[in-house]
């Protein structure tokens, strides 16, 4: 699934087609996605695009004529075309440019979403995106807030940071390197981690976060940006699919478990345990 990184990179690969251009023309399909396709997405037609911002793995577009909120789901990807360019299959939802380009959703498993907001509403106080935390890479996100938030959960920490309500867009490739990064072993007390480590995780964080955007994300299987390319951040990581492997800290091997249904991947011998 596209985490942060991904959808921040698609972000910038679409923004400077769609910001400031006309909407000519809107095609979706007769497929149900998350959701089904709203019928208001035709007011579309005419619009002008103001922006195109991120929240959390949700990518907003914004326009004198409503919103749409974009999620990719498990495998889907924007694209950048030339306008005329062939439908493909899995091609489910597309915006027609005045400058001549087309911006496509590709989504084989259709776990995505496209989701209409109205003029005289905000999207950012739609269902999906108003309870969300603190961006991960603003000033709103630091050690002692995380430090203050662990404290009121119970369970382990590695499944507190994909917690979107804790922290937006840290999910399960980027939870196992950030750990490693830092020394905690996942399954310790979200808890019991001292406010010097919750520090710790959040720098680290940040410097994870930004260097896959950095490098066009991380490709495991679907992802690639609004220009095709795979995500180049693959070749970085320490731990995440590397079981068996030999820790670069300690040389232990990497091992892997099994953490609310997701894969962990982690150096029992490095990664201190926290109870």
């Amino acid at each position: 699934m596209p985490e942060l990184p991904e959808v921040e990179v698609t972000r910038r690969g679409i923004a400077p087609h769609l910001e400031h251009a006309t909407i000519k023309d809107v095609f979706f399909d007769k497929f149900k996605l998350r959701e089904p396709f709203d019928p208001r997405l035709g007011d579309l037609r005419g619009a002008y695009v103001d922006k195109v911002t991120r929240r959390g793995k949700y990518i907003v577009v914004w326009t004198d004529a409503g919103s749409v909120i974009i999620h990719l789901g498990m495998t889907g990807h924007l694209k950048v075309l030339d306008e005329g360019a062939p439908e493909v299959k899995h091609d489910h939802f597309s915006l027609y440019l005045d400058n001549g380009k087309v911006i496509r959703l590709n989504d084989m498993r259709r776990f995505g979403l496209v989701r209409y907001v109205p003029p005289e509403c905000d999207p950012l106080q739609d269902k999906h995106l108003k309870d969300l935390g603190p961006e991960p890479l603003t000033d709103d996100f630091d050690g002692h807030y995380l430090y203050q938030r662990l404290q009121k959960i119970k369970g382990p920490v590695k499944p507190a940071l994909m917690n979107s309500k804790v922290v937006v867009g840290v999910g399960n490739i980027y939870a196992s390197e950030v750990l490693f990064k830092a020394k905690v072993h996942p399954e310790s007390s979200a808890r019991a981690l001292p406010e010097s480590v919750c520090c710790a995780i959040a720098d680290f964080i940040k410097e994870t976060l930004s260097a896959s955007i950095a490098k066009g994300g991380t490709t495991i299987r679907d992802f690639s940006g609004a220009d095709g390319r795979p995500g180049y951040f693959v070749q970085e990581l320490d731990v995440y699919g590397h079981v068996g492997a030999k820790c670069k800290r300690c040389g232990h091997e990497i091992e892997k478990m099994v953490q609310a249904q997701r894969s962990t991947f982690f150096c029992p011998h490095c990664q201190k345990l926290y109870q």
